[in-house]
């Protein structure tokens, strides 16, 4: 077998296997006990099934304290975020899409996205947006990144 490794984004609620039966109308989980533990998940559509607990918490992070990594990946799926530290309210980092910029001879380049690629971080502050924008070492390191409101 092939070796995988998954990024989503879920709703989750601790919640038995028999809670959870009740709950979905129908069985889940063979094999395990009805008061083990676990959680209710709800996937994006509404799709909703149980997870034992130890499944659930290897797989997933709650997003109000992402690593770096999970930033990311949310940034890649379309989320913003932000460091839970950074001065200035509403501050956040997004994903650029079909980047391009006017020279000094006001010609549009990179129109066809073929010169620099069509993606780039911006971070929006209370400046502007700052396209291109590079972390530091310590939002690199940080486990205090969550989705911007």
């Amino acid at each position: 077998m092939e070796q995988y490794i998954g990024t989503k984004i879920v709703h989750g609620e601790h919640m038995t296997k028999g809670n959870a039966e009740k709950h979905l109308g129908h069985p889940v989980a063979s094999g395990e006990d009805n008061n083990a533990n676990g959680y209710l998940v709800e996937y994006e559509g509404g799709y909703q099934s149980w997870s034992p607990r130890d499944a659930f918490e290897n797989a997933y992070k709650k997003t109000n304290g992402m690593t770096f990594g999970f930033a990311i990946e949310a940034v890649k799926l379309g989320k913003k975020v932000c460091r839970k530290g950074w001065n200035g309210k509403g501050q956040y980092i997004e994903l650029a899409t079909h980047v391009s910029y006017m020279n000094p001879d006001n010609k549009m380049q990179n129109v066809n996205h073929d010169q620099m690629g069509n993606k780039a971080i911006a971070f929006v502050g209370t400046s502007g947006i700052q396209l291109g924008w590079l972390a530091s070492q310590a939002d690199m390191l940080a486990d205090d990144w969550q989705f911007a409101k």
